[in-house]
């Protein structure tokens, strides 16, 4: 041996049974995640609205309030059926598809934060009497769904007119969307918390 031996060291605090340890991260998270003398939930002050917030699937990105949601009807429609996706609302979703033969479950919108890639087109809209273009989300690029103008207006119109009009609106692709509620509840837990 080299040297003298030591007794082991016992450790002043009180060992904790496996079971506590397993669930303390847990403790620990809900512990950070509420703070005491501040409410769980309801509005937050300075709050403008109640309507829950439509975000872009793929980045998160604003998009769109559930007060934005107007209902335009396309004659194109394969099917139309209504759903509570929205913070417990009730919306129109129309079943369209274009001549690919690709089928897009889709909301209108009055407006959206998308970015329109004009010129307009004017052939196979689904909605008759207006022009379309592509409408990506501004910060991921990723493909969100149409833009649509009256077809009498120019090809190309600027962000500021075509939000400023009662006549514009947008047709977004359900699944490419995510209501801020439903986010909000999302929860990840670290590989290390679990078991």
């Amino acid at each position: 041996m080299c040297g003298p031996r030591r007794s082991p060291r016992r450790s002043p605090l009180r060992r904790l049974p496996t079971s506590s340890v397993r669930g303390l991260p847990f403790a620990l998270l809900l512990f950070a995640a509420f703070r005491p003398g501040e409410p769980c939930a309801g509005p937050r002050p300075g709050a403008v609205s109640s309507d829950p917030l439509i975000l872009c699937r793929a980045c998160g990105h604003e998009l769109a309030s559930g007060a934005d949601v107007r209902f335009v009807p396309s004659e194109l429609a394969l099917s139309t059926r209504n759903d509570t996706l929205l913070g417990g609302r009730r919306v129109t979703v129309q079943l369209l598809e274009n001549p690919q033969g690709y089928r897009f479950e889709a909301l209108t919108f009055r407006r959206a934060d998308v970015t329109p890639h004009w010129p307009a087109e004017g052939h196979f809209s689904w909605f008759r009497g207006f022009s379309w273009s592509v409408a990506t989300c501004p910060r991921c690029h990723v493909h969100l769904g149409w833009a649509f103008q009256p077809s009498d207006w120019p090809e190309t119109i600027s962000k500021d007119e075509f939000e400023a009009s009662e006549r514009t609106f947008v047709a977004l692709i359900a699944p490419r969307l995510l209501p801020e509620d439903f986010a909000s509840s999302l929860l990840i837990i670290p590989k290390s918390f679990r078991s």
